[in-house]
């Protein structure tokens, strides 16, 4: 969403910080809360703790608690409002909203009814409601909504962080306005575009375009005092404004040309940009040429950073929820100027007997009590007062607001991809949750070890019908994983068919264990005074392979021939169409295992897998990258001459052309569907 500030600007005069470099712009603008500049604010989410939440309530009796409801239910109106459940310490217990408070109250009061055990707890620990009055339903959702993250009360669903949004504001208070990340009230005048999901995601946009369109990040007061262009200048991040290395003229058309791609008019911008580096080519000025070509490259990386960019969404948020082990992850995803603004996981605080839809409709009101609300908000599960809380929104925010569940098109496929992040997003919280040393002893309780592991270690290899083939280990101990003992094996046997995933597995651990086995003199002192330094084994006493019984028989015989007797082994089969928690693992001699999908274990274990082959990929692609730079495009089956020329013109480099999805490389013109996908599989092939 863009803002324009037109209010008064503060012409109180910014001090500059001093003791610092004086040709790097280093003070801290106004405009930015230096506590919250620093980090993303995905890091701060977390779980709620549900032992709290879900343990007996022991305050009252039931028979006190319907008493004092009745007595409310005598003095409370049936027109729409508030209503406040205390306890004997006057501390709020639940707050709720109603179109007629008196027939709501009375569901509560109604002594043989049956109710959710959270409900009879909340009855019996109410000495006391209060009612507030409010002229329509609309705006008891509203004061609702304030109330609970005011109040907190520990029975109604809590969204427990509220920080506001970054935006992105290029200032119009100044001739040469200032690009930086803001938060708070929107007085200063400019432009501000956002909302973005967390500071990191502003970061590295104003990185990519001050790049791109070289305005200035530094303070007014810097600004002023500059007699010689800075650092940012040198390094082709600056257009320099200050020492007029630019004329005004020159900058306002890079700011307008900023605003524009912020915008979403991005395509525009980068076809001018585009005309502007053939002109300069033809005119033989390749340093000119150069410098745009450098612009069109730092706009493709922000687009590439924003992941899905939709066709035909221009402005919404997506909501999606997911519930596992008793809690519940929101993700939302924020699209402006049909731009992907970024995404954020929420962990709100609810007891395990609240649904999906229940969770979501009162995170919702919460959520927009003080933030400004898009045209269009998508949900993943349909809400019961969906029509009422648009209505509300609509209020607030002056114009209308719809809130739809979408079932089919582009937006049914934005919804499924935040469904996919908040599944993801709650079972990397869950493993995190609990503690390494924990983990590790349900590891042995789970698979009959005779103690809790200290090293594990995790294989996985990689390679295209057996090029580049690659070999990677993850290790993983009381403290997490272990990063400096990673290791990478290139596959050197010669012998080896193409593709054959156990002989590479073979050669990967006689490598290993040999080499354990039978140390080299020096290498041995070295590993002994590590292992005594970091007081961490270099025998590991789990071994975890990617694969099912024949691969663990496998490394059975492998084992058997090098002597390996102390060292237990496990393998981790996919479960049906790949489906993450449906994992069965394999032991020898015993029979095979399969965790319920919410088992701490089993995500601790798939984890350990995914950050094996992650590696594995990742040293796979290395060994690649040579490979590409040096054949280029021409490479690819069906891109000629004039089609890599678009796709430079387009993105800039080959880089970028390598980091661009499908659905960018089909926005060039004369690149088809089919050719997209070619290209885009060249770089980001399926390894086996």
């Amino acid at each position: 969403m863009v803002h324009d500030s037109t209010d008064n600007p503060d012409d109180r005069a910014r001090k500059p910080v001093h003791g610092t470099a004086p040709d790097v712009p280093a003070e801290t603008p106004p405009d930015l809360d230096p506590a919250t500049s620093g980090g993303d604010d995905e890091d701060d989410a977390r779980l709620p703790d549900i032992l709290e939440e879900s343990g007996a309530v022991g305050e009252g009796t039931l028979a006190t608690g319907h008493e004092a409801i009745e007595r409310a239910v005598r003095l409370a109106p049936t027109s729409p409002g508030v209503y406040r459940m205390l306890n004997a310490n006057a501390d709020v217990l639940y707050v709720g909203k109603a179109k007629n408070v008196k027939k709501r109250l009375s569901n509560y009061a109604r002594q043989n009814a049956p109710q959710p055990a959270r409900i009879l707890r909340m009855i019996a620990a109410t000495v006391t409601v209060e009612i507030v009055s409010t002229n329509t339903e609309t705006e008891a959702l509203l004061l609702e909504a304030n109330l609970i993250k005011q109040l907190r009360p520990r029975f109604n669903v809590q969204l427990r962080d509220d920080k506001s949004f970054p935006y992105i504001l290029i200032t119009g208070d100044h001739w040469a306005p200032q690009i930086l990340k803001h938060r708070g009230a929107q007085s200063r005048p400019g432009r501000y575009f956002g909302p973005f999901a967390s500071a990191g995601a502003v970061n590295r946009t104003i990185t990519a375009l001050q790049r791109a369109f070289l305005i200035r990040s530094c303070t007014d007061s810097f600004f002023e005092s500059r007699t010689r262009p800075c650092l940012l200048y040198q390094i082709r991040r600056c257009a320099g404004p200050c020492t007029r290395e630019i004329d005004f003229g020159g900058y306002t058309t890079l700011v307008r040309e900023a605003s524009d791609f912020l915008s979403g008019k991005s395509h525009a911008v980068k076809q001018e940009l585009a005309g502007e580096m053939e002109k300069a080519s033809g005119e033989l000025e390749f340093e000119r040429a150069a410098l745009y070509r450098d612009r069109l490259a730092a706009l493709s990386a922000i687009q590439s950073q924003q992941g899905i960019n939709p066709r035909t969404v221009e402005e919404a948020d997506v909501f999606a929820i997911h519930q596992e082990g008793g809690f519940s992850c929101v993700e939302v995803f924020f699209f402006r100027t049909g731009q992907n603004w970024g995404n954020r996981a929420y962990f709100p605080r609810a007891e395990k007997t609240f649904t999906p839809e229940e969770v979501l409709g009162s995170f919702l009101a919460q959520f927009y009590d003080d933030k400004p609300p898009p045209r269009n908000i998508l949900l993943s599960h349909e809400i019961e007062e969906s029509e009422l809380l648009a209505n509300a929104l609509s209020l607030k925010a002056g114009h209308k607001i719809e809130v739809t569940t979408p079932k089919r098109g582009e937006k049914k496929e934005l919804v499924t991809h935040a469904l996919t992040n908040a599944r993801e997003a709650l079972g990397r919280k869950l493993a995190d949750t609990a503690t390494q040393s924990r983990l590790l002893d349900a590891i042995a309780t789970t698979l009959g070890l005779p103690q809790s592991p200290k090293r594990i270690e995790v294989y996985d290899n990689s390679h295209i019908q057996g090029t580049n083939a690659v070999g990677a280990m993850i290790v993983a101990g009381p403290d997490g994983f272990v990063k400096n003992q990673y290791r990478k094996f290139n596959i050197k046997s010669e012998g080896i068919t193409p593709g054959d995933d156990f002989a590479m597995m073979r050669e990967v651990l006689e490598r290993r264990f040999k080499r354990l086995i039978n140390p080299p003199e020096e290498g041995a002192a070295k590993e002994n005074i590590k292992a005594k330094d970091d007081d961490f084994p270099q025998w590991p006493d789990l071994v975890i392979i990617d694969g099912g019984r024949g691969q663990l028989n496998a490394v059975r015989e492998i084992f058997a021939n090098l002597g390996l007797t102390q060292v237990s082994l496990m393998s981790v089969a996919k479960g049906p169409d790949r489906d993450a928690g449906r994992e069965t693992l394999f032991m020898p001699e015993r029979e095979a295992i399969k965790l319920e999908p919410r088992d701490p274990v089993l995500y601790f274990i798939q984890r350990l897998r995914d950050e094996a082959h992650r590696f594995v990929i990742g040293s796979h692609r290395k060994l690649r990258k040579k490979d590409i730079r040096e054949a280029g495009l021409q490479e690819i089956p069906g891109i000629g001459p004039s089609r890599k020329r678009a796709l430079l013109h387009h993105f800039g480099t080959l880089k970028e052309i390598e980091r661009a999805s499908i659905g960018d490389l089909g926005k060039v013109p004369g690149v088809s569907a089919e050719s997209a996908r070619r290209i885009f599989e060249y770089f980001h092939p399926q390894p086996g």
